[in-house]
Parts: C-alpha cells; sequence; structure tokens
C-alpha cells in the first residue's frame, strides 16, 4: 500500500489524512464543488472533483468515487466515518475494483451494520440486547403491536443507521403515527433505506461503547470503554474514557461481550460495540458501528494507540502492533458543532469569521475548518473536536475549562457555550449524568446568542490564490494582486483590499405578528397544514431539513394560516417567510 484515498470530508477526512502522511504514504483527498478549498483538500498531496455540493451528487457517489481512485492510482480507500463507510455495496466494489478496503468486510458491515441483523449476532454470541424486535417493522400496525407488548416508553429506530438519525422516542399512542413516519422520512434521507425496528426505551441510562480492533491474524484487542451519555436529540455531545461510573468486573464484562460478538461476525479491522447500562448497573447491547467512532479520539489519548495507524496496518494484512493495552490517565472529548444552544441546538449554518484553537500541554484539536470557511447546509455540523487529557477525571476537567475558554469561532453559533456551562453541570461532574440529562435537567437559559464581530473594512490581502482544476484534479495557483492605483497623485502603491464577508442574525422560527420564517436555511421537508386552517400557538407548521437534522418549526399564535408560501420540496433561505397565521 503506497496511496490512499480518502472518501471523506471535514475533521475526520484530515485525521486520516495525516496518519496516512505520517506512514510514509500519498493521500489523495476528493471533495464536492463546495469543498473546493476546505482544509482536508489541502492537507492531502493531491485532490480531486467528484461532484456538486449536494452528499448523493458527491461524497455518495460510488462511481465517481471509485473513478478517481482509478485516475489517480490509489491502493486503497479509507471511509472515515458517515457517508459510505458503513455501506457494504460500496466496501464489495472497492475490493472487485482491486483496491483495498480500509475497514470490515462487507459480509460483517451486512451482519452488523444493519442495527436487526446485529442483534441477532449479538444473541448468538450469548450478549443480551435492548428487548426490541429482530425484523423490521412495515407499518404502523405492526409497531402498534409491539408499543401493546412492551409498553410505552419505545423508541422507533433506522435499521440501517445510527448517531440519532432516524430514531424517535414514543411516549403514548397519539404519537405514534407521526414519529413513524418521520423515523422512515429520516431513515430514508440519510442512510438511503426506510426500514426501522422498535426497542424498549430504557429511562436513565448511560451509554458505554467498547472499542475493539482485530486483524486478519485472530488477534483481537479491547482498548477500553468510553461513556457518551451526555447527549441531546440522542446525538453525542461529550465522551470520555475511562467511564466514570463503571467497576473494574463491569469493564471486564464489556470487553469479553464486545469481543464475542466480533468473533461471531468474522469482524476485522476497528468497530465499536455499543451498549446501555441502566440504573441497576446491567449492561445491554445497542449496536455495532462497522468503522471508525468520531470519539476514537478518548481512546487514543489514554491507551497511546494511532488507531487510524492500526486500522491501515490491519488492512495491509499486518498483525496488531499491541497485544494488550495499558490505558493512562482520563480523556474527554467535547464535539464543536454549529449549533445554538440558546436556541434549542438549531443547526447554524454560515460563515466562521475568527477561529482560534486553545493549546498547550494535553489539549488536542481535530478540526476541518478555519476563518473564512463555510458551514454548509448540506452536510453533517461537526466543526471540530475539542480533546482534553489529565492523570485524572478532575485534571482533565480544570484543562477543559481552560481550553472551552480560549477556544474563540465567531460568525456562526457553535456548541462551545454549552459545553462551558456542562462541565460545571453538578451531575455531570459527579458522574451521576445520563442520557436525558441535557433535555431533562440542565438549565440553559444563560446561554446567549453570539454577536456577529466587527470585521475592518480595509483588511489587507498580500497575496491571492486560485483554484483551477484539469482533467478534475485540483490545483491552486499562488497569485500576487496587481497594484492599485492611489486616489490621489503621487508614487504610493495601495495594498489590494477585499470585503468583510456577508454577516447575519439568523431568525427565529416566528418572528412576531404571526410571521413564520425559516430559522435557518435547509428544505422543506414536510407542511402539516393548508392555507385556511386554524391552528393553535405551539402546533407544528413546518419540518425543516438543514445539516441532515429535521427541525420543527411551530405556529407563534392561535388563529388562521392566511398565507401559505412554501410545499414540500422547497429550499428557503434563513429568514424566509413561510406563512402567516392571523
Amino acid at each position: 500500500m503506497r496511496s490512499v484515498l480518502v472518501a471523506n470530508r471535514g475533521e475526520i477526512a484530515v485525521r486520516v489524512i495525516r496518519g496516512v502522511r505520517e506512514m510514509g504514504m500519498r493521500a489523495i483527498a476528493v471533495y464536492s464543488e463546495l469543498d473546493r478549498d476546505a482544509l482536508h483538500v489541502d492537507q492531502a498531496d493531491e485532490a480531486w472533483n467528484i461532484g456538486a455540493a449536494p452528499a448523493s451528487e458527491s461524497y455518495l457517489n460510488m462511481d465517481a468515487i471509485l473513478r478517481v481512485a482509478t485516475e489517480a492510482k490509489a491502493d486503497a480507500i479509507h471511509p472515515g466515518y458517515g457517508f459510505l463507510a458503513e455501506n457494504a455495496e460500496f466496501a464489495r466494489r472497492v475490493t472487485e475494483a482491486g483496491f483495498i478496503w480500509v475497514g470490515p468486510g462487507p459480509e460483517a458491515i451486512t451482519s452488523m451494520g444493519d442495527k436487526i441483523a446485529s442483534r441477532a449476532v449479538a444473541e448468538a454470541a450469548g450478549v443480551r440486547g435492548v428487548p426490541g424486535t429482530l425484523e423490521a417493522l412495515a407499518d404502523v400496525a405492526a409497531v402498534r403491536e409491539v408499543a401493546a407488548e412492551f409498553g410505552y416508553p419505545i423508541v422507533i429506530k433506522a435499521a440501517h443507521g445510527g448517531g440519532g438519525k432516524g430514531l424517535r422516542v414514543v411516549r403514548s399512542d397519539s404519537d405514534l403515527d407521526e414519529a413513524f413516519e418521520a423515523a422512515r422520512r429520516e431513515a430514508d434521507a440519510y442512510f438511503g433505506n426506510p426500514e426501522v425496528y422498535v426497542e424498549k426505551y430504557l429511562e436513565h441510562p448511560h451509554h458505554i461503547e467498547a472499542q475493539i480492533m482485530v486483524d486478519t491474524h485472530g488477534n483481537g484487542v479491547f482498548l477500553g470503554e468510553r461513556d457518551c451519555s451526555m447527549q441531546r436529540r440522542h446525538q453525542k455531545l461529550i465522551e470520555e474514557s475511562p467511564s466514570p461510573v463503571m467497576t473494574d468486573k463491569q469493564r471486564k464484562t464489556l470487553g469479553k461481550a464486545a469481543l464475542a460478538i466480533a468473533k461471531a461476525a468474522d469482524y476485522v479491522n476497528a468497530g465499536t460495540v455499543e451498549f446501555l447500562l441502566d440504573k441497576n448497573g446491567e449492561l445491554f447491547f445497542l449496536e455495532m458501528n462497522t468503522r471508525l467512532q468520531v470519539e476514537h479520539t478518548v481512546t487514543e489519548m489514554v491507551t497511546g494507540i494511532d488507531l487510524v495507524r492500526e486500522q491501515l496496518r490491519v488492512a495491509m494484512g499486518e498483525p496488531l502492533s499491541f497485544s494488550e493495552v495499558d490505558p493512562r490517565g482520563h480523556a474527554i472529548e467535547f464535539r464543536v458543532n454549529a449549533e445554538d444552544p440558546a436556541n434549542g441546538f438549531l443547526p447554524s449554518p454560515g460563515q466562521i469569521i475568527e477561529y482560534r484553537e486553545p493549546g498547550g500541554f494535553g489539549v488536542r484539536v481535530d478540526s476541518g475548518y478555519g476563518a473564512g470557511s463555510a458551514v454548509s447546509q448540506y452536510y453533517d455540523n461537526l466543526i471540530s473536536k475539542l480533546i482534553v487529557w489529565g492523570r485524572d477525571r478532575d485534571e482533565a476537567l480544570a484543562r477543559a475549562r481552560r481550553a472551552i475558554t480560549e477556544y474563540q469561532i465567531t460568525g456562526i453559533a457553535t456548541t462551545l457555550p454549552f459545553h462551558a456551562l456542562a462541565i460545571d453541570d453538578p451531575a455531570f461532574t459527579a458522574g451521576t449524568h445520563h442520557t436525558r440529562s441535557v433535555e431533562d435537567d440542565m438549565d440553559l437559559s444563560s446561554i446567549t446568542h453570539p454577536q456577529a464581530p466587527v470585521v475592518p473594512e480595509d483588511e489587507e490581502l498580500e497575496e491571492r490564490r486560485m483554484t483551477v482544476e484539469v482533467g478534475g484534479r485540483r490545483f491552486v495557483v499562488k497569485l500576487w494582486a496587481p497594484e492599485a492605483q492611489p486616489a490621489t497623485g503621487g508614487p504610493s502603491r495601495a495594498a489590494p483590499r477585499r470585503r468583510p464577508p456577508k454577516l447575519t442574525q439568523a431568525a427565529q422560527s416566528a418572528s412576531g405578528e404571526g410571521v413564520v420564517t425559516a430559522p435557518m436555511q435547509g428544505t422543506i421537508v414536510k407542511v402539516h397544514h393548508k392555507a385556511g386552517d386554524q391552528v393553535r400557538a405551539g402546533e407544528p407548521l413546518f419540518i425543516l431539513e438543514a445539516m441532515k437534522m429535521e427541525n420543527e418549526i411551530k405556529s407563534p399564535d392561535d388563529g388562521e394560516i392566511v398565507d401559505l408560501r412554501v410545499q414540500p420540496g422547497d429550499k428557503v433561505a434563513s429568514g424566509a417567510v413561510l406563512a402567516i397565521v392571523r
């Protein structure tokens, strides 16, 4: 293996590219037209255009990626996470085309990437799963039968996805129809398959996951657990290793169960086996992610093992470089998302104006963005990951307080203010938080909307760069701007200027006087009412999809919809008027 194509974008593409280059191999990036000047493109040895901004036309376009891999003479393809990372068809096509696939084989992806099939594998391995169905449910009537058996609350989940996408918690029969429809719609949009299944919803558990690595020589190692219980909308915000609530006995049970499942699935390469730890201290298998996780960094920090490097070694047929791990200290990862925690964690696409990362001993930042970067509605809203390490949890928390204060991002809303609040939350500090702590227990009222920074009109540019493409491959040409003539006579020369980026304030979902506006740029995927309908304040009017998340827009007042301006499929800008309720 001499060259690796990284079939992804953002911080994970940067992370993999760095690992590839450290091993002395050529790193090949791919990018959509929107990502032409992205950080992962600059970091790679070469970069190739694979299509338009929508992921379906670029990062999910198997034909385009394989074509570029052939033209760039790549030896291997690393999928990162998300997009095609857990797509068995893509893994199969990669190997059939003669490339090395950096990940588990397509059979393991099929059996473990499918959440229903993975439950059957776990049962065969003697590992208990969360009570639920072992088959996809085709209609809401079937879901209602299961709910009657288990009792509410239940959770409807996408069979072929994860990360909180295509997931709805249902607490009563009256909410079932809408939840079923929404889960299927989101599952189809995000994973290309609308199949869903049902599990009993466990109240207030800890979310625990086991990192494993298995090579082609039969060596499998458990690298410790991660606690991912600080979540919102079932998507992780803070992860740490080790878990503050697990005992050594539970840890051994977890590692044994994770490796048993991997063996039953004939699994090779890096994988994460996820569990729920209930209030009684019992572990239940949840799912397996057949790829590198977003939060793999905390495992790297406490074990000192480079997981990307090990992935590449395994893909080349080499044995693991370790046979056991000796974890040291405590690591915590904070996901820095383009979301506004002062407004229900609504996505906040836009342009980053100022960007300054923290540093110092025990601080790591994995990022895919910088000053001037645009965070698009087309992709996931993860900007970066802040990871801190300490000799114990208290030291890691103290380092986190300092690092979060140093981290400066302006121009868009981010989750940094939430993290500053969360690390001093009594439940989190004590380790007694759970997967519903953010929604049920935390008071976020002290978080304010970010203020747009002032950018001087006369900011100077010393040089200019132009991106050109030749045969689909990206090249950067550096240009010196032509001399500008001074306003008055004389020999002085004026430096070229550039205009500051536009700064926009995100609109609220309802702007008063019954005018309902879009809180962000996105696509209308559902309209609940028609013009002339009577609605009540707080009643859902629209579902707006942005940054791979569905956002409900509600009526500001009791009244009649006198003006309805959108329909499903319409793309709207931030602040666009959707309806008027009078």
